[in-house]
């Protein structure tokens, strides 16, 4: 935990940039009936029977001082999965910084992904751009990325959405509208604060 805040409380150079990841999944759900047309005083009314269409998985990058997010969407969440989503954070989106990743402890989100998904020099290139900072166990409220997959749940997907191409569509508008705001978050609690507020979760030392 301590180890996060420290990451989170740094003065970053120029050439590095601080990116949070972490992955949900979403249910698509086709409607059985046409929901009828919202009336004056009233909201549109959709039947409670549905279809279940699949699920897709996100991954959510979160750069919380850059104001940048980005939503990847994909049938699954394995190894290369993730390995392809670290090669375009660092090609793609920062490929000129080196990046300072906070992410939780899942299997997948190993630089062994890395090497199962490229070759092994192609592997290394794209390990020595990170420096990657894991949350503990238990400690996934430490990852931003978390707060703004909270905040894309209620803005963007607290609906019915039909099928992959309708999600990755409502996605792209959502984050590129965040993207303009230059939406960040500001993030307050400081090692000082942990060692007073969860002194609890801090081994006792007998003098």
């Amino acid at each position: 935990m301590e180890d996060i805040l420290e990451v989170y409380q740094r003065a970053y150079a120029e050439h590095e940039v601080l990116v949070c990841m972490d992955e949900t999944s979403k249910q698509q759900v086709q409607e059985t009936r046409i929901p009828l047309a919202p009336e004056s005083g009233s909201l549109e009314k959709y039947d409670y029977e549905y279809e279940r269409n699949g699920v897709s998985n996100l991954f959510m990058l979160f750069a919380p001082l850059e104001g940048w997010r980005h939503v990847k969407v994909t049938d699954r969440h394995t190894k290369i999965e993730w390995a392809n989503l670290i090669k375009e954070l660092v090609d793609e989106h920062y490929p000129n910084k080196q990046i300072i990743l906070v992410m939780d402890n899942l299997n997948t989100h190993k630089l062994g992904s890395l090497y199962e998904a490229f070759a092994p020099e192609e592997a290394r290139r794209i390990a020595e751009r990170l420096e990657i900072h894991y949350t503990p166990k238990h400690g996934s409220w430490l990852d931003m990325a978390e707060i703004e997959i909270g905040v894309m749940n209620r803005q963007c997907l607290n609906r019915r959405i039909p099928d992959q191409d309708t999600l990755r569509a409502e996605l792209k508008a959502w984050q590129e509208q965040r993207n303009h705001k230059a939406v960040r978050a500001n993030w307050r609690f400081t090692t000082e604060d942990a060692r007073i507020k969860l002194k609890s979760l801090y081994p006792s030392i007998l003098s």
